[in-house]
């Protein structure tokens, strides 16, 4: 939501406004569309049918990936309506600005005024001729493991609308406030994934009496309880840990449960990804919880150090003959060099149409990786970034290459209708292949490939050249972004979300180099796949009627829901009691939902060895290493003692 300056204009008296065809909203729109579907894979939208085809609506959307979310809102919202966003009112002053900001789907807000019939002036207009208001609750765009703010302007503009639209005979149809909680599985991560979940619309209906009622305190108390409504709607549709160290827990652990990152159903990623939260948030949930998060922390931090991933790693198959399953003599050093020269080669093979695209698009992947860094303190900008920039760079490549094709065919009209096929042709040939869309021509075989060299130079480089035990600790601290100056701390309002510990920021660190930590990458791997086992195994242990916490919303689902009556804070209200809501689900459900969504819980089998096995040194070294790194330094492969179901 912008700051306002001054008093602004009437609809009234820019005529242009009310019949506005918004022709530069729409070029904006398809503009950022374009962007949008360049940069990840794809946009899930959950829950279209809430969203009315027609009539006044609020929409209410986290906002946490700055210019990013209104262009997904905007682009991907259903039955194709526009959507018109808060803008400050002092920008309208200006006749033609004006025209061009209402033609880009903007209304004016002036903050400036006391009164709200005048500071919503231009949302009352567009609500009158049955458009759509989005905006962000949230105030600002943030990075943090929960919702941290809900704020009153959305209740406060229904509800006046309401009350205005009473007053001037309009009655039908109702204003309705729709929630859009926009999740991303990896919010500056080229290729991820967008999901855009729509809440049930929220009527006036039970909030009009109190909030028409003469009694002073009355209406601001039903806007309190209005935003209350909004903000429990977002929390539910998004992701909220208690701090970042449980996030990051829950996230490893996903990782490891679905090794493919694309094997989740984006339907079910929330609700997953919030189970796991829940699940570690127990303190008490295992007699070994400690050491497990500890090397889920280690392993989480360590791939966020390497930029490498679990997934990345679990796809560098290796021949059969080196099954754990087959008593085979451990290989050299030079069988494993040759082992990953040979995959290396036969990936590359597979993949020379993939080259001239990605040398044609390189200024383009280059440059947006640069702008990111500009900014690697604000997670929530670098996405932001990476798509300005690669767009403004596309813009210039496309037609500069229809301009050379064209020149290369004598500016002839069929050369221009070819030309411009081949230059759409190439950009959709291109975006298949960083989708993966072609079985053995794609970006992520590439990145296997990239990812398999780190590993060769990793292990076959001497142990000697091992970071130590002190040098390693900074690898294995992850990341914490600074929190937002413009975000109030005090937590979510929503009782059942406890509020965020304070933590400082800790920034990126250097990217070490392959020769030094892969070892102790791989050795983390085993280690963080044994833990999630033996986590489980443990639950397993404790009994059918262990149960673990759970948020309210899956609680009611899948659980059980105990309200506790607790005594009020501060001397004004000793004597009041609070009604402090909090879930509950049994570890086997969770277990059993988990599984029953697709996750291979690795169980620990004893005198069995099947299963996954990864690139490791001696495990009978990894305790007794010295920080010089000394010992034998033949390298083998090590099984992991695990089955996967």
């Amino acid at each position: 939501m912008a700051s306002v300056g001054s008093q602004t204009k009437s609809p009234d008296e820019h005529p242009q406004c009310s019949t506005e065809p918004k022709m530069l909203h729409r070029v904006i729109r398809k503009l950022a569309g374009w962007a949008v579907w360049s940069f990840f894979t794809e946009v899930r939208v959950i829950g279209a049918e809430n969203v009315p085809k027609d009539g006044p609506i609020i929409v209410t959307a986290t906002h946490h990936n700055m210019i990013l979310d209104p262009s997904i809102l905007s682009s991907y919202f259903p039955h194709g309506r526009m959507l018109n966003y808060w803008s400050k009112a002092s920008l309208f002053k200006n006749r033609t600005l004006a025209y061009i900001l209402y033609s880009s789907g903007n209304i004016p807000v002036d903050r400036g005024s006391k009164d709200r019939r005048v500071l919503f002036r231009g949302t009352f207009d567009a609500l009158a001729r049955g458009q759509a208001v989005a905006l962000f609750p949230e105030g600002t765009s943030y990075t943090q493991p929960q919702i941290m703010q809900v704020k009153d302007g959305a209740a406060w503009a229904a509800l006046e609308y309401m009350k205005w639209a009473a007053e001037k005979g309009i009655n039908e149809p109702e204003v309705r406030i729709v929630p859009a909680a926009i999740v991303y599985t990896n919010k500056s991560k080229y290729r991820s994934d967008v999901i855009m979940d729509f809440g049930q619309p929220i009527s006036m209906d039970e909030y009009k009496a109190q909030f028409l009622s003469d009694i002073e305190g009355m209406p601001r108390a039903a806007v309190k309880r209005l935003t209350r409504t909004i903000e429990q709607q977002l929390v539910e549709a998004t992701i909220n840990a208690p701090d970042w160290e449980t996030l990051y827990i829950a996230r490893m652990a996903r990782d490891l449960l679905w090794e493919n990152e694309r094997s989740i159903d984006l339907n079910d990623f929330v609700a997953i990804s919030q189970t796991l939260v829940d699940l570690f948030s127990t303190k008490n949930a295992t007699p070994n919880y400690t050491s497990v998060c500890r090397h889920l922390l280690d392993y989480y931090s360590l791939l966020q150090s390497t930029h490498l991933t679990n997934s990345v790693l679990a796809s560098l198959h290796l021949p059969a003959t080196l099954s754990p399953t087959h008593p085979t003599p451990l290989p050299s050093r030079l069988f494993t060099l040759s082992i990953l020269i040979r995959d290396t080669l036969a990936a590359l093979i597979r993949l020379p149409l993939f080259f001239l695209p990605l040398l044609v698009h390189m200024p383009a992947y280059v440059m947006g990786r640069q702008a990111a860094r500009l900014v690697e303190h604000e997670e929530e900008t670098q996405a932001q970034n990476k798509v300005v920039v690669s767009l403004l760079l596309l813009i210039l490549i496309y037609p500069t290459t229809f301009w050379i094709l064209w020149a290369v065919l004598s500016y002839s009209s069929i050369g221009a209708v070819v030309a411009a096929l081949t230059v759409w042709a190439f950009a959709y040939y291109h975006t298949r292949l960083v989708n993966g869309g072609f079985r053995y021509f794609n970006h992520r075989a590439l990145k296997r490939v990239i990812a398999a060299w780190q590993v060769l130079v990793g292990v076959w480089a001497p142990k000697r050249w091992d970071l130590s035990l002190a040098a390693l600790s900074q690898y294995t601290t992850p990341y914490i972004p600074a929190a937002s100056p413009w975000v109030n701390g005090s937590g979510s309002s929503t009782p059942s979300l406890p509020a965020q510990t304070t933590e400082p920021p800790i920034l990126p660190r250097k990217k070490p180099a392959s020769r030094r930590i892969m070892r102790h990458v791989l050795r983390a791997r085993v280690q963080a796949v044994r833990a999630v086992a033996s986590f489980f195994t443990a639950l397993d242990v404790e009994g059918g009627e262990k149960e673990v916490l759970a948020s309210v919303h899956l609680a009611r689902h899948f659980g059980r829901v105990e309200e506790i009556k607790v005594k009020g804070e501060g001397r004004q209200s000793l004597d009041t009691e609070i009604i402090e809501t909090k879930g509950y689900r049994h570890a086997r459900e969770v277990s059993a939902f988990l599984t029953a969504k697709g996750a291979k819980i690795p169980v620990l089998e004893q005198g069995e060895i099947e299963g996954e096995y990864v690139l490791s040194g001696e495990e009978e070294n990894t305790s007794t290493q010295s920080d010089t790194g000394e010992g034998d330094e033949d390298m083998v492969w090590v099984p992991d003692s695990v089955q996967m179901d």
